[in-house]
This record gives structure tokens, sequence and C-alpha cells, in this order.
């Protein structure tokens, strides 16, 4: 039914159609993820040429047609320009963006994922931590959303929840030393690694972004999170090439 509606949300794309129109992705709080033609956004002239851009957070009024939705007009809340600072900061939050877009699908409930989304770009902005970290932080946060994380808090073999140091991925989970030696691909895992993992999959999104880590214990956190995620995203992302000249 035609009709107008107000959501809030943030730019996940946004591509030319033609001359001057664009069609933009937004994460939303009230519809998921949803397409919308923006008319006339890539005038110099149009109130929507800057609200339509990849980051931009606020409200977003929008006709309702039969088959399709138009951006009638925004109010911006954040643009959140300092994600320009260098071409690194740009290529990290686009990777963000795409990993969002990969997760979420249109009309489902995905505030989680658009809160997380909403306080990595913040983090990336603030500078405080490394962005590399923030990705990591991300990247096992959307799993634990998406449902597809290991075990973290008790021994995956027995349960236990004390003296846990080590991982396995065919046991999901972190293992205990009495259990070490009955597994074949135990990992042996910093005692703060175990603790952050802990610290990420449980404590909620807008804590996250509130510590640092030894490059000991980020390594270790890196090679559990690369592992999951290949076997749940099954593409590669334009960021992600760009992303190899800035991993250490």
């Amino acid at each position: 039914m035609d009709g107008k509606i107000v959501v809030t949300g943030m730019v996940l794309s946004s591509r030319v159609i033609g001359e001057t129109d664009k069609r933009v992705t937004l994460l939303t709080t009230e519809n998921g993820k949803i397409s919308a033609f923006a008319k006339g956004a890539k005038k110099p002239t149009s109130s929507l040429l800057a609200a339509t851009n990849p980051f931009v957070f606020g409200e977003f009024e929008l006709y309702v047609g039969r088959s399709s939705m138009t951006i009638v007009r925004a109010n911006v809340k954040d643009y959140f320009n300092e994600i320009q600072k260098d071409i690194e900061t740009v290529y990290y939050g686009s990777y963000l963006l795409e990993l969002a877009d990969f997760f979420t699908r249109e009309n489902n409930d995905d505030k989680e994922i658009l809160k997380l989304l909403y306080q990595s770009v913040k983090a990336l902005c603030k500078g405080s931590i490394s962005n590399k970290l923030i990705r990591l932080i991300f990247e096992l946060k959307m799993l634990v959303i998406n449902g597809e994380y290991p075990n973290s808090y008790e021994c995956a073999i027995c349960g236990s929840d004390k003296n846990l140091t080590g991982f396995s991925f065919t046991n999901n989970g972190v293992i205990c030393s009495e259990c070490a030696g009955s597994v074949r691909d135990f990992l042996p895992l910093d005692a703060s690694a175990i603790y952050t993992l802990q610290y990420i999959t449980g404590s909620s999104i807008e804590k996250l972004y509130t510590f640092t880590v030894s490059d000991i214990v980020y390594e270790q956190l890196l090679f559990i999170v690369k592992r999951y995620l290949k076997w749940t995203v099954d593409v590669t992302f334009n960021s992600e090439i760009f992303l190899k000249d800035f991993v250490d």
C-alpha cells in the first residue's frame, strides 16, 4: 500500500543510477535492510546529495510505492566525516559496511547488527584503539549475533570453567588443561586471549571498544576468528582486497 514511513538507520551503500539519481541501501531499526531510490540526489543542489553517502546515520522519510521506495528527505544525525581522515580508515570502514550488508536481509530484525555497526564506525572515527582490533572485535561480535561462534566460558569436553588453557576447532570452543591431551587440534591460548574471547562474546555492544590487547593475544584471536569467518562468509569483499596492504 502506498504511503510514507520514517526509518532510522545507516547508509550501507549508494550507487548512481542514470545521470542524477542514486540507489541507496539502508540498514534500519524498523525494517532491517532496505533499498530505496533517491531522485536527483547526484545534483549539487540536492538536499540528499550528502545524506545518501555511505556511513551517514539518521532518519529517512521514504515514500513507499507498489514496487519500490523513494527517499523523500533525510534528517542526518551523523555524517561520520572523520572516517575520511586517512585511506586506511576508509577501507576499514568500508569493510564493516560490506560485512554488515552480507549478514543482513531485507525485512529482518537486524537491530543488533545496526547497533554494532554504529558503535564500530564511532570507534573508527575516535581512533583510541587500532583499526585492526576494531575489525577483529566487529567480526567476532557479528558471528555472535549470527549464532555461529565458539564456546568460550567452559571446556568443550568436560564442561569445567577452571584451568582453561586452549582451543579446539573440532570441539567448537575452549579446552581445559585436564582435557588438552585428548584433543587432536588443541591450540594453546594465552590466558588473556581466553578472557578477551569471553569479554567480546559476552559483553554488551556499548562496552566492546574499551580495551586494547597485546600482539600475542591479537594474533591468537585473529587465527580463530579468521577460521570461523572462512566457514561462514563465502565471498571476498572489495575492501578486503585493499586492506591487505595494511595488515601487519
